[in-house]
């Protein structure tokens, strides 16, 4: 069953996506991003090739030529997943088929706009039965 990781209290959304997607790459873990709005997708690729600035996080999108040798993948789609490791979701909504990965992240901003449709989803995980862990990003360092 996947398990569920609940990233909250994200001062930057975007810039907190980039720092747990770079540590999963550390890990040698694959991850699918799922962005599906290009404007998502093309704010996250340009981060990932600035962070973090002293290394470099391997990353295209899924319908790209080296998707298959890519550890990070950015897509607006999980139907046609190379894996199914990890998946990041940076939409407000639940992430369709989600439950093919071994492990979902969600990573929630302080703005009420995306607590609201996190704690919905929360909520839809919890009511399943899917194993949620919590971290609150604003205890950490910056």
């Amino acid at each position: 069953m996947t398990h569920i990781h609940f990233y909250h209290g994200a001062a930057d959304k975007m810039q907190s996506a980039c720092r747990l997607i770079g540590e999963l790459c550390a890990e040698g873990r694959k991850v699918l991003v799922y962005a599906p709005e290009e404007n998502l997708a093309v704010q996250i690729d340009r981060l990932l090739w600035m962070q973090p600035a002293t290394g470099f996080v391997p990353h295209c999108r899924s319908d790209g030529a080296l998707a298959a040798e890519t550890p990070i993948l950015i897509g607006a789609s999980l139907d046609t997943a190379a894996h199914h490791d990890v998946l990041v979701n940076l939409d407000g909504e639940l992430p369709p088929a989600f439950s093919r990965f071994e492990q979902l992240v969600e990573i929630v901003g302080d703005a009420e706009a995306d607590r609201q449709p996190a704690r919905a989803r929360f909520k839809f995980y919890r009511d399943r039965g899917y194993a949620i862990t919590a971290h609150d990003l604003s205890k950490e360092g910056p």
